[in-house]
């Protein structure tokens, strides 16, 4: 064995434990900060959720905290306040999400357009909304909907149009106006930028092709961009399941439907400030954690179950056999006919160099 190989296989070792290490360094700090702001909160909820408060006697006396196991978790989902707050998110989410997605794309492929004028002006415009703090955006909006004071009522009213956007009916949508506004532009952005990765050529292809601009649309650039879309599609569910700070704003309008257990997480909050009962509210919300990791697995479970079958029809397509001469072409159009066979001349001249006229000089 040479020393040159010898060398280079004492190397070897090395490198690998200095690449461990720098490994090591790099995610120190991460799980660190993961585990002092998300598994110690989750650890300490579930613990206080295991305890309750008592009084003794008639209630002069002092508080005691006693171990009640599941009790809480029990006390919340048998109160009818905190299932209606879950079925107000079902609503929330049915009709908050799909038109977040569905705009949010629909603007990032007009943005992307070959008609698009002044990109970056839209995209700033898009995106300020998102910039207003929550409980700035949410007070605004308040004022806007109530009816004493909302110059939009007011003319709607002499229009003829008497909506009222606090009702038990125009809560709802309300609450999703306002996350609207302020998300939309945000996730715009988002697709936005995914679309701007999207190699060119493919869409030159495209329209070679014969595809016209929705074709090209929803046949190439939303499947290039399907991991952003999922993407968008986790994090909108997981931020539909921490609804708060608008509905809160909103409980606070005159007359507005809204009250303090709209929502899970306005029944946690409601149970620890209002009631001082912080079992309650530990156990609302790890139930409500819960719920958001359930729904999590399903979103990515399905999304890597359609992306899958996608992959899979794409090398079904790729190892397809060639269509027979004038029978169609995978893409639908007709092949191309079959060029006639060329006939062979009498006397035709064998191949080789010709004879110079010269005679070869």
């Amino acid at each position: 064995m040479s020393a040159l190989g010898r060398t280079a296989r004492s190397r070897a070792p090395r490198r690998g434990a200095a690449r461990g290490r720098a490994v090591t360094v790099l995610l120190t700090p991460f799980f660190v900060l993961f585990t002092a702001v998300m598994v110690v909160p989750v650890c300490y909820a579930v613990y206080l959720s295991l305890f309750t408060e008592k009084q003794s006697g008639l209630g002069f006396g002092g508080t005691t905290t006693v171990f009640s196991g599941l009790g809480n978790y029990a006390t919340a989902l048998g109160d009818a306040a905190f299932r209606e707050g879950f079925l107000v998110l079902l609503g929330y989410c049915l009709l908050y999400i799909p038109l977040l997605l569905v705009g949010a794309l629909a603007l990032a492929l007009l943005l992307d357009s070959a008609l698009a004028r002044a990109r970056r002006l839209f995209q700033l415009a898009f995106f300020l909304p998102h910039a207003v703090p929550g409980i700035i955006a949410a007070l605004i909006w308040v004022y806007l909907y109530t009816p004493q004071l909302s110059p939009v009522v007011q003319a709607m009213h002499a229009g003829g149009l008497g909506f009222d956007f606090l009702s038990p009916s125009g809560a709802l949508p309300s609450v999703v106006n306002i996350a609207l506004w302020e998300w939309l532009g945000y996730n715009v952005v988002i697709f936005y930028a995914a679309l701007q990765a999207v190699d060119r050529s493919v869409l030159e292809a495209a329209t070679v092709d014969g595809a016209g601009a929705w074709r090209t649309a929803t046949a190439v650039k939303i499947p290039l961009i399907r991991a952003s879309v999922v993407m968008v599609a986790l994090f909108t569910v997981i931020g539909s399941l921490q609804l708060f700070t608008e509905p809160l704003i909103l409980a606070m309008g005159s007359g507005s439907a809204v009250t303090s257990s709209w929502t899970p997480n306005m029944y946690a909050y409601s149970a620890a400030f209002s009631r001082n009962d912080y079992g309650l509210a530990a156990a609302a919300s790890v139930l409500l954690a819960l719920t958001a990791a359930l729904l999590s697995y399903l979103v990515t479970r399905l999304t890597g179950r359609n992306g899958r079958d996608g992959r899979r029809r794409g090398r079904r397509h790729r190892q397809a056999p060639p269509p027979a001469p004038g029978t169609g072409s995978p893409s639908g159009r007709a092949a191309a006919p079959a060029p006639a066979p060329v006939p062979a001349r009498t006397g035709a001249v064998p191949p080789g160099p010709l004879p110079r006229k010269d005679g070869g000089r």
